[in-house]
């Protein structure tokens, strides 16, 4: 019996990291059908349409976080492999290294330090604009609600280049067990939070015990941390200019078109069909959402092990990494997605009035395609970003463009259904044909230009 549980993990491709992982989002999966329950029971139609638009509103963070966290991960990997990292804090191996090293942590904090001010700042108002204009009649006592999802957003922000940061620096099991104690958090945090009956505060809450179990993983490596940050790198700093922002600025404007590429469609239902049908499309996105996400970890937690292998000059090893990884990865979304997809047509038939605060299941079944879709460019993203570069700059761009025109003139007369055809329509498969597309000419040339830089850099 042990053999072959052994054999299948085998197979599977579940090392420690994957596995902390995908109990972690197999905890916020039970935790978000947990909340589903709970926002059925305790919280209004109107009500779930402001939980969720809030949750849309508060992921604007993308557009001031820029994926930067990603460019962290990638620099620190790099650097990572002239290092021996000590469980005290010390640091032994290359000394330009450990000075780039400790660069790359001193400018990630400056950054979201900085960042994390102005995202306060324009957040706060804008929702409160956002709200005051075009939330329906009934009253809703949103106000404080957002307020407190501003300030945990930022919290979390603060929290979440570090941990990247770690990951990047080989502690890639270490930071998935912290993320499975982050979702063990943010589940209790949530379900409380609506249990007690201030449901409009569970968003906040669950950010903020995201950023509780962060801060508290990252005192258990503050000798590291704090040595890196009062490391003087002097002459070896590395240039954000030459370095950093070539990588940075590409991948910037992905991460900002990121959010017209989903985010977006629960704030333009609520401003145009109203709350009601905003919750729909909002709690429907958030269930298909998490499917995609599960799978994603046999991929994101590779990211570090892949700029390391790139930065070894080992391709053909991390090229055949990559496509293991995303057959085992594809097959379990398969299977979810169908398991998924006959659960919403059974809520349909048994408790439709549960299933009434979910959109219809063609409609849902469009959403389960269209991450489908997405969660295919976000893999071969993963990987060709460890070359540190952002092949997917134009697709970014295209796909978010019409994303944003076709939701725009369909939302008003087709509400939720003409948004899951554009998300289907422009993600999952426009998206998708461009980034097979882009992977395969990267493959045959812009893989040897990346290889034969490297040469000459080494």
């Amino acid at each position: 019996m042990i053999g072959a549980i052994l054999r299948l993990r085998q197979r599977l491709g579940i090392d420690g990291a994957v596995a902390y992982t995908v109990l972690a989002r197999l905890c916020q999966m039970v935790g978000s059908a947990g909340t589903v329950l709970l926002i059925f029971h305790f919280l209004s139609p109107v009500e779930q349409g402001y939980y969720y638009t809030i949750l849309g509103l508060v992921a604007l963070q993308t557009v001031f976080e820029l994926g930067f966290s990603f460019v962290v991960l990638q620099m620190a990997a790099h650097e990572r492999i002239r290092l021996v990292l000590h469980v005290d804090g010390t640091i032994d191996g290359d000394p330009i290294a450990h000075a780039r090293l400790a660069s790359i942590l001193q400018k990630t904090v400056r950054w979201y330090a900085a960042t994390a001010a102005l995202m306060w700042i324009v957040l706060l108002p804008a929702g409160i604009e956002f709200f005051s204009l075009r939330g329906p009649s009934t009253h809703v006592a949103w106000f404080g609600a957002w307020a407190m999802a501003v300030c945990a957003c930022v919290a979390m922000f603060l929290m979440d280049p570090v941990l990247s940061f770690l990951e990047g620096c080989g502690q890639v099991r270490e930071v998935a067990g912290a993320r499975f104690w982050q979702a063990v958090a943010t589940v209790g945090m949530s379900w409380t939070s609506l249990a007690t009956h201030h449901g409009l505060y569970a968003p906040a809450m669950v950010m903020f015990g995201y950023a509780g179990v962060a801060l508290a993983f990252l005192w258990t490596r503050r000798k590291l941390l704090l040595g890196l940050l009062r490391y003087a790198p002097g002459s070896h700093s590395v240039s954000w200019r030459r370095e950093v922002w070539p990588f940075q600025w590409q991948i910037a404007v992905s991460w900002f078109c990121s959010y017209f590429t989903m985010q977006i469609f629960t704030p333009l239902l609520f401003a145009f069909r109203g709350a009601v049908e905003a919750g729909q499309i909002g709690m429907s996105l958030s269930v298909a959402g998490y499917l995609p996400t599960l799978a994603l970890a046999w991929t994101s937690t590779k990211a570090a092990p892949f700029g390391q292998m790139v930065s070894r000059r080992r391709i053909a090893e991390v090229r055949n990494y990559f496509f293991r990884t995303f057959r085992q990865s594809s097959a379990v979304l398969a299977v979810m997605s169908v398991v998924c997809e006959a659960a919403v047509v059974g809520l349909h038939h048994f408790l439709p009035s549960l299933a009434g605060r979910l959109v219809a299941p063609w409609v849902f079944a469009l959403l389960i395609l269209a991450t489908g879709g997405r969660f295919a460019t976000q893999t071969m993203a993963i990987y060709l970003r460890s070359f540190k570069r952002e092949p997917f700059l134009v697709q970014s761009i295209v796909v978010a463009a019409l994303t944003l025109l076709f939701s725009i003139v369909v939302v008003r007369a087709w509400g939720s259904a003409g948004i899951a055809f554009v998300f289907l329509l422009c993600t999952g498969i426009i998206g998708a044909a461009l980034a097979v597309r882009t992977f395969h000419s990267w493959e045959i040339d812009g893989g040897v230009k990346v290889t034969g830089a490297m040469r000459s850099e080494g």
